[in-house]
Protein backbone atom coordinates (compact mmCIF):
# COMPACT_ATOMS: atom_id res chain seq x y z
CA UNK A 1 0.00 0.00 0.00
CA UNK A 2 3.15 2.29 0.58
CA UNK A 3 3.82 2.30 -3.31
CA UNK A 4 0.57 4.05 -3.87
CA UNK A 5 0.95 6.88 -1.47
CA UNK A 6 2.90 9.18 -3.91
CA UNK A 7 0.39 8.57 -6.61
CA UNK A 8 -2.57 9.16 -3.84
CA UNK A 9 -0.82 12.83 -3.05
CA UNK A 10 -0.46 13.41 -6.60
CA UNK A 11 -4.13 12.98 -7.38
CA UNK A 12 -5.30 14.70 -4.44
CA UNK A 13 -2.79 17.71 -5.14
CA UNK A 14 -4.14 17.19 -8.59
CA UNK A 15 -7.66 17.89 -7.93
CA UNK A 16 -7.57 20.01 -5.01
CA UNK A 17 -5.27 22.47 -6.35
CA UNK A 18 -7.64 23.57 -9.21
CA UNK A 19 -10.70 23.32 -7.04
CA UNK A 20 -9.22 25.60 -4.58
CA UNK A 21 -8.31 27.97 -7.84
CA UNK A 22 -11.98 28.10 -8.74
CA UNK A 23 -13.40 28.72 -5.86
CA UNK A 24 -11.24 31.37 -4.53
CA UNK A 25 -11.59 33.11 -8.26
CA UNK A 26 -15.78 33.16 -7.49
CA UNK A 27 -15.29 34.49 -3.86
CA UNK A 28 -12.89 37.21 -5.02
CA UNK A 29 -14.51 38.55 -8.56
CA UNK A 30 -16.69 41.65 -8.41
CA UNK A 31 -20.15 41.53 -8.70
CA UNK A 32 -21.08 43.53 -11.95
CA UNK A 33 -19.84 42.91 -15.52
CA UNK A 34 -17.14 44.87 -16.92
CA UNK A 35 -17.85 46.15 -20.41
CA UNK A 36 -14.34 44.89 -21.79
CA UNK A 37 -14.60 41.64 -19.98
CA UNK A 38 -17.65 41.10 -22.03
CA UNK A 39 -15.54 41.45 -24.88
CA UNK A 40 -14.24 38.27 -27.27
CA UNK A 41 -10.80 38.11 -26.42
CA UNK A 42 -10.26 41.57 -23.64
CA UNK A 43 -6.94 42.10 -25.73
CA UNK A 44 -8.21 45.70 -26.10
CA UNK A 45 -8.65 45.58 -30.03
CA UNK A 46 -12.28 45.53 -31.14
CA UNK A 47 -13.44 42.23 -32.63
CA UNK A 48 -14.48 42.41 -36.53
CA UNK A 49 -15.62 39.65 -38.41
CA UNK A 50 -17.29 36.02 -37.34
CA UNK A 51 -15.24 34.20 -34.57
CA UNK A 52 -16.30 30.81 -36.02
CA UNK A 53 -13.82 31.03 -39.27
CA UNK A 54 -13.22 27.29 -40.55
CA UNK A 55 -10.15 25.82 -40.41
CA UNK A 56 -8.11 23.30 -42.35
CA UNK A 57 -8.89 19.77 -41.02
CA UNK A 58 -5.01 19.53 -41.74
CA UNK A 59 -4.45 21.69 -38.17
CA UNK A 60 -7.06 18.96 -36.44
CA UNK A 61 -5.25 15.77 -37.66
CA UNK A 62 -1.62 18.02 -36.31
CA UNK A 63 -3.19 18.86 -32.63
CA UNK A 64 -4.27 15.04 -32.86
CA UNK A 65 -1.18 13.90 -33.49
CA UNK A 66 0.52 15.83 -31.11
CA UNK A 67 -2.44 14.63 -28.26
CA UNK A 68 -1.59 11.11 -29.07
CA UNK A 69 2.63 11.53 -28.41
CA UNK A 70 1.70 13.75 -25.62
CA UNK A 71 -0.35 11.22 -23.92
CA UNK A 72 1.86 8.32 -24.85
CA UNK A 73 4.79 10.11 -22.70
CA UNK A 74 2.51 9.39 -19.52
CA UNK A 75 3.90 6.34 -20.30
CA UNK A 76 7.17 6.59 -18.76
CA UNK A 77 6.46 8.34 -15.54
CA UNK A 78 5.60 4.04 -14.44
CA UNK A 79 8.42 2.74 -16.39
CA UNK A 80 10.89 5.26 -14.58
CA UNK A 81 9.28 4.51 -10.67
CA UNK A 82 10.16 0.74 -11.45
CA UNK A 83 13.48 1.78 -13.08
CA UNK A 84 15.69 0.01 -10.44
CA UNK A 85 14.06 -2.98 -9.69
CA UNK A 86 14.08 -4.12 -13.24
CA UNK A 87 16.48 -6.22 -14.61
CA UNK A 88 18.68 -4.08 -17.56
CA UNK A 89 17.27 -6.88 -19.91
CA UNK A 90 13.35 -6.09 -19.38
CA UNK A 91 13.82 -1.90 -18.89
CA UNK A 92 15.38 -2.51 -21.74
CA UNK A 93 13.28 -4.60 -23.60
CA UNK A 94 9.90 -2.67 -22.23
CA UNK A 95 11.65 0.69 -23.06
CA UNK A 96 12.40 -0.81 -26.94
CA UNK A 97 8.83 -1.95 -27.38
CA UNK A 98 7.59 1.78 -26.56
CA UNK A 99 9.79 3.41 -28.88
CA UNK A 100 8.71 0.71 -31.46
CA UNK A 101 5.05 2.08 -31.04
CA UNK A 102 5.74 5.42 -31.05
CA UNK A 103 7.92 5.19 -34.47
CA UNK A 104 4.82 3.18 -35.92
CA UNK A 105 2.74 6.03 -34.84
CA UNK A 106 4.99 8.85 -35.96
CA UNK A 107 5.51 6.69 -39.13
CA UNK A 108 2.49 6.51 -39.77
CA UNK A 109 1.81 10.62 -38.95
CA UNK A 110 4.37 11.19 -41.93
CA UNK A 111 3.23 8.85 -44.50
CA UNK A 112 -0.55 10.17 -44.04
CA UNK A 113 1.49 13.89 -44.35
CA UNK A 114 -0.04 14.99 -40.89
CA UNK A 115 3.40 16.60 -40.22
CA UNK A 116 3.72 18.40 -43.22
CA UNK A 117 3.48 22.37 -42.86
CA UNK A 118 1.60 24.06 -45.68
Amino acid sequence: MSKYVDILVFALAGAFFPTLNVVAAKMLHRGYPDPAKQMAYESGEIPFGDARVKYSIHWYIFALAFLAFDVEAIFLYPWAVVYQHLSRGAALAEMAAFMVMLMIGLIYAVRKKVLTWV
